[in-house]
């Protein structure tokens, strides 16, 4: 029963789309056979069961054949992934106080495995322990974790050593060019993160989260330009095919995209294909109605209306006004 409580944040499922995308795998073939896709198209906020979570990751590993994967997308889980507070964290002077801050927010919003703070003489250990019965994805979680604090303490330390307790695939130094600062060490006797406090190179704070936060800011920037860029593509589409070749299927075919993928990445871009495919047709059909003559069933099938009716209504819901009135009051002004 506890497998099928809510707890993972919504907002991870979707990084991981978008990770996998990025290497050539669509959202509809990633989730193909998870029942995940309406879910994760819910109004509001989300939360997904560890149920929910395996089977996404399930599906991803038949696409991926890189045991790395997991660790390259933990890495994309930095303080902007997570929604953690620059500013907040990375003030910390005391470096234990700051390990301490980022596992207590993880414990909470990533509560696949369980995280544990210590310190030992000159150095602090931060150890992953297992919580669910993660089974054969288990190394593909520790991996995604170990990215992820990999990302987190980089930023405050150049050195630190991570130990796997399980082998891989992949030659050390492929994993070297992955993790450059880090020491690794596989088939140890357990997963943790070990990171030297004496003698420690310390980063400059405020030139690192000054760079940071501007690298940060200008990835976001980058992002609203692609989905901005994607919203005009699909008005440009639909004005040139207004009527029924303007449905989300037949753009999104014309766009390279399935209709599910293209509506999420309008939702991304914070508009919705139905808006951008209304505001056309009504600019279309107050324009039949005021310039020419075209009689009102002509332009309903010219828009794609299967009859009068259905474009007299949406018309009056768009302008509160029927396409009658607009054609009677325009030609009653130029009289």
């Amino acid at each position: 029963m506890a497998y099928e409580v809510p707890l993972v944040s919504g907002l991870y499922a979707q990084r991981f789309i978008d990770f996998m995308e990025a290497r050539g795998i669509s959202r509809d073939a990633l989730l193909e056979g998870t029942e995940l896709d309406e879910v994760l198209e819910g109004p509001g906020p989300l939360l997904l069961s560890i149920n929910q979570v395996t089977r996404m990751m399930t599906s991803a590993r038949r696409f991926l054949d890189d045991d790395m994967a997991a660790f390259e997308f933990g890495k994309t889980l930095d303080l902007q992934g997570h929604g953690l507070l620059g500013f907040a964290l990375l003030k910390q002077k005391d470096f234990r106080d700051l390990a301490n801050m980022v596992v207590q927010y993880l414990r909470v919003s990533l509560p696949i495995l369980d995280m544990r703070v210590s310190c030992s003489g000159d150095e602090i250990r931060i150890a992953l322990q297992d919580v669910w019965d993660l089974k054969e994805l288990r190394p593909f979680f520790v991996n995604i974790y170990m990215g992820s604090i990999y990302s987190l303490t980089s930023l405050i330390c150049r050195k630190f050593h991570f130990e796997f307790d399980f082998s891989v695939d992949h030659e050390h130094e492929m994993w070297q060019r992955l993790a450059p600062q880090a020491s690794l060490s596989f088939s140890s006797s357990g997963n943790q993160v070990v990171v030297p406090l004496s003698g420690r190179p310390a980063r400059d704070g405020n030139d690192e989260l000054a760079f940071y936060l501007a690298s940060a800011r200008s990835r976001d920037d980058v992002k609203a330009d692609e989905h901005m860029e994607l919203v005009a593509r699909v008005r440009e589409e639909v004005l040139r095919y207004p009527g029924r070749e303007g449905t989300l299927e037949r753009v999104g075919e014309r766009l390279g995209m399935s209709a599910r993928s293209l509506r999420h990445h309008l939702k991304l871009a914070g508009v919705s294909f139905h808006d951008i495919r209304n505001q056309v047709r009504k600019t279309f059909a107050t324009r039949y109605l005021k310039d020419t003559n075209m009689p009102l069933h002509k332009i309903a099938e010219v828009l794609g209306y299967s009859d009068q009716a259905s474009f007299t209504k949406a018309y009056r819901g768009w302008t509160g006004a029927t396409p009658g009135d607009i054609r009677r009051g325009f030609l009653q002004t130029q009289s």
